[in-house]
């Protein structure tokens, strides 16, 4: 029972709701998190049963404790995120080409 507990309780806090710029809710969950080029994004997945596309957001720090998560424009950093992220979890994902 105990155990359960916890599994839960990790499966929760991979959860992110995000709040666009209309106020507009999304969950997320959490993949992982990529240091390139100097800077760290997000990688995330739209928490849906049928989900089957990652959003890869960069983090732009407000504060010591606030955040921004912005859309990433240029293609190329995109690709290379999610090269990286592919590396990372090529034992864990299938990846569709």
């Amino acid at each position: 029972m105990a155990d359960e507990k916890i599994l839960q309780e990790e499966d929760e806090s991979s959860i992110i709701t995000l709040t666009d710029e209309n106020g507009n809710d999304t969950e997320f969950e959490y993949l992982d998190c990529i240091e390139y080029g100097g800077k760290e994004y997000l990688v995330l997945i739209p928490n849906e049963e049928d989900a089957d596309e990652i959003v890869i957001l960069q983090i732009e720090p407000v504060d010591e404790e606030n955040e921004n998560y912005l859309a990433v424009e240029d293609e190329a950093t995109l690709n290379a995120v999610y090269e990286i992220f592919k590396e990372r979890f090529q034992d864990v994902l299938t990846f569709a080409e």
